[in-house]
């Protein structure tokens, strides 16, 4: 039913009904037309009836009642913003990534310091032992002989049976070179390192009983040259070889007068690496006696040796002397190298 026409005599503005729900049409049904009438013939259908309460356009049904289903309300399901990239955040990194990465920068540097410390340790290690080789090399002439050769040495120990020894010096060689110093064959061994200056003197017991000649080859080798030749010695047995024994000093007017080749009964090799030397002892009686079956020292003083260079304590003069003299060596070595506080 159509509502009347406005008055000019109302008050008030009378507003329009509301068009109510859709009746549910049966199949086949015309559809309902504006302000609820229904299309019963053929022709256009009649426009929508005007509501201030509807939109100006049409609008999709509500998405807040799309879920609904009649009393109770589905509860609303959100997704979260997708994670947006830029330049910046594409590199980073969380924290157990960067852990590790201090971790490994850490841990490359602790390596690499460790090994930096023992290429520097190793270089001054290095200058050290060629600094105290190329002293060693001028000791012949930068030391007073007292301190190579002292007048008397004391050989705490060093005799049999760990007796004590007291060694006092008759005679000191010239300096010279190695001409009629050594047997003809040991002269070719000693040839690979050269000779630059020979230092040479004599000892005797305090019974004066023995002589000692002790002896000092300065050579012209490098460290090389010395650690090739002292190889040589330790893999040849160098110095067990009677052939190769050194010979004695033997000075007028003195107790080792008549110690000559014939009377050699004891001696002791050493080829150092730390210095150009060649250092060595030979022993025999001051009476002149002749030994048929000289002995090396380093066998000599077993206690189950039982030649008369050993049984009369031979082998511990050469031995004993040679010791000392080398130790000698070294401290003037370390003497000569160290730096003034």
């Amino acid at each position: 039913m159509t509502a009347p026409e406005a008055t000019a005599s109302e008050t008030t503005t009378r507003l329009r009904p509301v068009p109510g729900a859709p009746e549910p049409r049966s199949p086949g049904a015309a559809p309902a037309g504006a302000a609820g009438e229904r299309r019963t013939g053929p022709g256009p259908a009649p426009a929508a009836a005007w509501s201030p309460l509807a939109p100006a356009h049409p609008v999709g049904p509500d998405p807040a009642l799309s879920w609904s289903t009649g009393a109770a309300a589905r509860p609303v399901v959100s997704f979260g913003q997708p994670e947006v990239f830029d330049e910046r955040s594409r590199h980073r990194v969380g924290p157990r990534t960067a852990a590790a990465a201090a971790c490994l920068v850490l841990g490359l540097g602790l390596i690499g310091g460790a090994v930096t410390g023992s290429w520097l340790t190793g270089d001054s290690e290095d200058d050290a032992t060629a600094g105290r080789f190329t002293a060693a090399a001028a000791l012949w002439h930068n030391v007073p002989v007292d301190q190579l050769f002292p007048p008397t040495v004391e050989g705490t120990g060093a005799g049999p049976g760990g007796a004590d020894r007291t060694w006092t010096r008759v005679a000191v060689a010239p300096d010279s070179g190695c001409a009629h110093a050594f047997d003809p064959l040991l002269q070719k061994v000693l040839a690979p390192v050269g000779c630059q200056r020979l230092l040479r003197a004599t000892y005797t017991d305090a019974t004066q009983s023995y002589v000692t000649t002790v002896g000092l080859l300065f050579t012209k080798a490098d460290p090389a040259g010395m650690a090739a030749l002292a190889a040589r010695f330790r893999t040849e047995r160098l110095d067990r070889r009677t052939d190769l024994m050194p010979r004695p000093y033997a000075a007028e007017g003195t107790v080792a007068a008549g110690f000559g080749d014939e009377q050699r009964a004891s001696w002791a090799i050493s080829v150092l690496t730390d210095a150009p030397v060649v250092a060595y002892a030979v022993s025999g009686w001051a009476d002149g006696r002749t030994v048929d079956a000289p002995q090396a020292a380093a066998d000599a003083v077993s206690s189950d040796a039982t030649t008369a260079p050993a049984q009369s304590g031979l082998g511990n003069e050469a031995q004993g002397l040679a010791d000392r003299i080398e130790r000698r060596l070294r401290q003037n070595i370390g003497t000569g190298t160290e730096k003034p506080s």
